[in-house]
This record gives structure tokens, sequence and C-alpha cells, in this order.
């Protein structure tokens, strides 16, 4: 698989450089999607290292940090609002408790799903959209075939590394889309590789 991936990533002469910065990467299963649902909320409008000290508290509230939906339902809001929580995140994290109560958010359920039907599913929930799934596609449920132009990483890397001009949001999504299109079906592993490029190159360019 990560030689196909190289190879085939490799035919974008501007992506090719990015792809030798890096060991290849691998995806790695989360069979546990409800967690990671209920960390990317927390997670939303955080620093990475402030993410993790409120997800790790709100862990530790359950039974071996493996919360059930029934623990995060009856969970009291006062002292999840403690943990450095919002009402409203209180609220969405309980969306989703009950969400998967009624549905179940297992693993091998949602692992059943092709993208389009799972992203359809899963934001019913209020408080999960689609950038969220298509995280929980890739990070969770390590799916290969998934492009997230509405990530804010990911439209920096492209906007400098294929010197994108655009007139409106709508315009740069779809130039964004044509240029991944050509990476199919391995377009989460160059999303990996645009990510950890604008983390290093990008950011000290500025």
């Amino acid at each position: 698989m990560t030689i196909d991936y190289h190879k085939h990533l490799a035919k974008d002469k501007k992506l090719k450089p990015l792809l030798a910065l890096n060991d290849p990467f691998l995806l790695k299963i989360n069979r546990r999607p409800d967690v990671y649902l209920y960390r990317s909320i927390i997670s939303q409008q955080l620093s990475t290292k402030a993410a993790a000290v409120i997800c790790n508290r709100f862990l530790q509230l359950f039974p071996k940090q493996l919360p059930d939906y029934d623990d995060v339902l009856n969970s009291d809001d006062e002292v999840m609002r403690s943990l450095g929580l919002s009402y409203s995140k209180i609220k969405y994290i309980k969306n989703v408790a009950a969400f998967g109560k009624e549905h179940t958010l297992t693993f091998k359920k949602l692992d059943g799903m092709d993208n389009a039907t799972l992203i359809q599913h899963l934001t019913q929930i209020k408080g999960v959209g689609k950038w969220t799934v298509e995280m929980l596609l890739i990070f969770s449920l390590a799916r290969q075939d998934v492009f997230s132009a509405l990530d804010g990483g990911i439209q920096q890397a492209m906007i400098h590394l294929y010197g994108l001009e655009y007139s409106n949001r709508k315009d740069l999504l779809q130039q964004m889309e044509a240029i991944a299109e050509k990476w199919a079906p391995y377009r989460s592993f160059a999303c990996l590789h645009l990510w950890k490029w604008k983390d290093t190159v990008v950011k000290n360019t500025k």
C-alpha cells in the first residue's frame, strides 16, 4: 500500500517533493469512533495542548476512561463545565451520546458505510459537521481516500504549493477538488503530507 501511494501521488509534480520530506505515513484504526467524536468536539477552537488536557480530564470521569452512552448522558453539566468545557460543547457531546444510544456508533457499524453515507449519517448530530466526520474517516476508520477541502490547513498548503488564485471561497474549493481528483484513491495520504509540510515548511517561510 505504501509503495502504491507514493508511486501514485508522485505523478503530481508539485506534490512529489513533499513525499520525500517524511517517512511514509500509516493510517491507524481507532475502534472507539464515539470517543473520537467527543475528543473532536472538545478540541474545537483550542490549541492542541489545551485540548489534550481537557480531553484527558473528561475521560477520567469514566471507568477505565471508556464511557458508555449512559455514562455521558448522565454526567453532571456543572462537573463537565469545571473541566473547561463550554455549555455548548457539553450539549454537543451529549448529542453524540444520545445519537449513539439510539443508532450505535460502533466501529463495526460505521466501517460498513461508505464515506458519503457516513458523512450524511453523522452530520445529523447537532455539533458534528462534515469536517469532523472527514477527520473521523481518516483518523478513526483509517480510510485511504478522503479529501477535506474544508480544512484550513489543507487550504493554506494548497494555496501556497499550487499558487492558487481565487475570487471567492467556492472558487477555491472547486480548484482544490479538481487538483485532488488525481490523487484518488490515496487522497488521505496526500492530506497527511500537506498538513506536515504546512506545519514545518510553510509555517517557517511566512
